[in-house]
């Protein structure tokens, strides 16, 4: 059994933030800042292709209301959200999880290094992802 699923069915302690019926929210213990969170749903899915959309839906209104607790109770100018997708993206944890991260300034978090397309690179990309 996964290490989420544990935590949802109560053999392993968190720090919960939020919880109704399909969502968990809690504190993730190697955070990249304080009140780092992690939202899951409470049944397992690997991945976000697993999950159906209502469910999803509702995953994500859990999300942003975290990242509304976060502005205003812990007075941060904002957050990100992210979503490692198989273990090739960084995901450790073989459970859907969003993580809401608040940033302070100055906190030196880097986001993705950007690119260019090399000249008809972009449209070769193009028909590849909208192929059937």
């Amino acid at each position: 059994m996964c290490i989420f699923c544990q935590i949802v069915k109560g053999e392993i302690p968190c720090y919960k933030i939020y919880e109704d019926d399909k969502v968990l929210a809690f504190l993730d213990i190697k955070p990249v800042n304080p009140g780092h969170t992690l939202v899951i749903p409470k049944k397992h899915f690997k991945t976000i292709e697993e999950i159906n959309e209502d469910y999803l839906a509702y995953l994500i209104k859990v999300v942003k209301k975290i990242g509304n607790k976060l502005k205003n109770n812990l007075n941060v100018l904002g957050y990100n959200i992210q979503l490692n997708n198989d273990p090739v993206a960084g995901q450790e944890i073989a459970h859907l999880h969003f993580h809401v991260i608040p940033r302070l300034k100055n906190d030196n978090l880097k986001l993705f290094p950007q690119k260019s397309y090399n000249s008809g690179e972009a449209e070769e990309i193009v028909k590849k992802i909208i192929k059937d």
